[in-house]
């Protein structure tokens, strides 16, 4: 301390510019904390050394501020924030801890785990109502005053209609990471995902939406680090307006990384691709009490978390990770927005996958979709000019959302996840459910206005198998994760065919090929906004591991070498997304757009309530038909043996568009009467 310096003051500055605000002369300081009793900012070094401290002199409506001049971009810092150690009481300050500055736009290095890093002795009987005195700051990373100037270039959002959306759901490092047209200093970064090869890929296949797992800055959690693995996934957020460091490109420091990321953006806006980011927004790095000290906790932890009514000392936590973000306090409801609208109005985001997202919907009486967050969202002049898909789902009470979202909302629909896989797998009694799904899950989402839109439908997602998994593993088999297999969801509703994992059983390779392009093509022709996961365009598999959150390896990487299955699974899919994309009927915009919606039995009738009601029917039509516009039937077999189908009399007979039993075949010449559906298979007569 005694090399320090502490005897320069800083001016009043102001409190309605959060964070660090660099004005050509010197920096504003300003920070939110509503029981603090004084707050240090703390500079450092480029060798991250403490060189000064300073305290911020003022303190107006719950903002600690002040303005020092000269202080410029690049410049290092954290804080120090003084206040009663009460653990009963939801007051966990600590000036020994080092704190990240919630609003810093850029921070330099990565966390060194240490036991400094706790409020508390670890080693104490009463544990974290002791108190430690050690510095965290030689293993903390430090903030940076940002440098956010940007060349865009006359970069123009690609604004895709919704009823066109196609999500593609991917992650930085796993990505790129053995690409082989990806410069190996890049691969893993955003500029490995900005390379040419890459955009042009996604281009071509037809999606029009890339949604980023997190990139917002995240912990790797210290079991993990023990264990030599990582947090790959990222959902263990500790800032909510920096990017990734370990997402850095050609160069490290602040400024290119976010550079880096804006450039990654404006790529695929040239190519007509919007981005969309995971965020995590309802918990962060911190943990529950026994968790580390780094920013929030420090802060002001009675307003940043959501504690025990009867005893704070507690958290409570809806979100299975220890804490839960308070977003009914509204200084931590305006960071929250704020971070979003920084992340569209200045690195030019697209819209948002919310994690978790009843968590943002909760109010202490329990899930409100009119609560405060919704509401500012709904209101917001930016945020809701932009693409919002929440997760609607937490583990806390009442935490299973599924269709409860605002107006404006779409959301994840794990129902069309589950209940598409039941009808593939054969499970009997699927077939109601299946129907429901497939024509845009209108007994959720029809109501309030709500488009079909509002179902994001997908059969994988980054959590759980891939889609070769799903028709290749009966189990998980996570055993590299180090946790004995009790990881990763038990009920994965898959099917191997006869043999668990890889086989050279040319039978059982050609099944499961066909079910691939069946779960595809299904996805495709359904409406609602499909998902698909990177990768199972050609079909990547994680051998069997169905929670590769902490595989920063090839377990959860894509791999682009493809056999001639990959392949053709690949040309495959980019025929199904061109159909969709040029034929409306396959992606209904709207509920009361007057098209006829008509269920088929394979004896060619409408199909019977006791049909419906027939737990073994597996084979059933789907006619619809726009007025005065496209008619369309889609024939579905989840049955193993082919099916006669007689179809509906229409002048000039049909024509066949796809097979998936034959994939390869061109359209079909007229179909007048009745076909055979191959077993397992999917039709579309147009």
């Amino acid at each position: 301390m005694s090399d320090i310096k502490t005897d320069r003051r800083a001016e009043a500055g102001r409190p309605n510019q959060l964070g660090a605000t660099f004005d050509g002369e010197g920096t504003n300081f300003a920070l939110f904390s509503a029981h603090a009793e004084r707050v240090e900012l703390c500079l450092f070094d480029d060798k991250d050394n403490e060189i000064e401290r300073i305290t911020l002199p003022e303190y107006s409506d719950e903002i600690w501020h002040g303005y020092v001049p000269g202080i410029v971009q690049g410049q290092r810092y954290g804080y120090r924030v003084h206040g009663r150690y009460a653990p009963e009481e939801g007051h966990r300050f600590n000036p020994n801890k080092l704190l990240l500055d919630p609003y810093a736009k850029s921070i330099n290095g990565t966390i060194q785990w240490n036991e400094a890093h706790f409020g508390y002795k670890l080693d104490a009987e009463e544990k974290d109502l002791s108190f430690d005195e050690r510095d965290s700051a030689p293993f903390t990373p430090k903030c940076e005053v940002a440098d956010t100037a940007f060349d865009w270039q006359g970069d123009r959002k690609p604004d895709v209609p919704w009823d066109k959306t196609v999500f593609y759901e991917t992650h930085v490092r796993g990505y790129t990471m053995l690409h082989p047209d990806v410069p190996e200093e890049v691969r893993g970064t955003f500029d490995g995902l900005s390379q040419k090869a890459v955009v042009d890929h996604i281009k071509a296949l037809g999606v029009t939406s890339v949604e980023l797992l997190p990139v917002h800055c995240f912990l790797d959690d210290q079991h993990l680090e023990d264990k030599g693995l990582s947090n790959f996934w990222g959902y263990n957020t500790i800032n909510f307006f920096t990017p990734m460091g370990r997402y850095a490109g050609f160069n490290k420091s602040g400024r290119a990384r976010l550079a880096s990321f804006k450039h990654m953006v404006r790529s695929f806006h040239n190519a007509g691709i919007e981005v969309i980011l995971d965020v995590v927004y309802n918990h962060t790095a911190e943990g529950n009490e026994l968790g580390p000290t780094l920013s929030f906790k420090g802060i002001d932890n009675l307003s940043y978390y959501r504690t025990m009514p009867d005893n704070h000392r507690y958290y409570i936590n809806d979100t299975g990770t220890g804490n839960t973000v308070n977003t009914s306090h509204p200084r931590v409801l305006q960071m929250v927005t704020d971070s979003l609208r920084y992340w569209v109005e200045e690195c030019h985001v697209d819209g948002f996958r919310f994690d978790l997202g009843t968590i943002l919907g909760r109010e202490p009486s329990g899930f409100d979709p009119r609560g405060g967050f919704f509401d500012a969202v709904g209101q917001d002049p930016v945020l809701r000019n932009v693409k919002l898909v929440g997760e609607p789902w937490d583990i806390g009470p009442g935490g299973y959302q599924v269709g409860g979202f605002p107006p404006g909302w779409a959301e994840w629909n794990d129902k069309y996840r589950d209940e598409v896989r039941d009808y593939w797998k054969k499970s009997a009694g699927s077939l109601g459910n299946f129907a429901a799904r497939v024509t845009g899950s209108g007994d959720v989402y029809d109501k309030f206005g709500r488009r079909p839109w509002a179902g994001v439908n997908f059969i994988t997602a980054h959590d759980g198998f891939t889609l070769h998994d799903v028709v290749t593993y009966n189990e998980k088999h996570n055993d590299a994760n180090g946790e004995g297999g009790n990881d990763g969801h038990g009920d994965n509703r898959s099917y191997n065919y006869g043999v668990e994992g890889e086989t050279d059983d040319e039978g059982i390779v050609a099944t499961r090929e066909r079910q691939k392009r069946n779960f595809l093509a299904t996805l495709l022709f359904s409406h609602g906004t499909p998902m698909i996961l990177a990768g199972d365009e050609f079909g990547r598999t994680q051998g069997g591991n169905n929670n590769g959150y902490c595989q920063d390896s090839e377990i959860s990487w894509v791999n682009w070498n493809l056999n001639d299955n990959n392949k053709k699974l690949l040309a495959f899919t980019t025929r199904l997304l061109k159909l969709r994309a040029e034929h409306p009927i396959l992606r209904r915009s709207s509920f009361r757009d007057g098209m006829t919606i008509t269920w088929l039995n394979p004896g060619g009738g409408e199909q019977t309530p006791e049909q419906w009601n027939d737990t073994n029917a597996d084979c059933i039509g789907l006619s619809m038909a726009i007025p005065e516009g496209e008619q369309a039937i889609i024939i579905f077999n989840s049955h193993d043996a082919a099916v006669p189908f007689v179809l509906p009399e229409k002048e000039g007979g049909w024509k066949k568009v796809i097979d998936t039993e034959r994939p390869e075949e061109e359209e079909s010449a007229e179909v007048s009467e009745s076909l055979d559906v191959g077993g397992r298979s999917v039709i579309l007569l147009m």
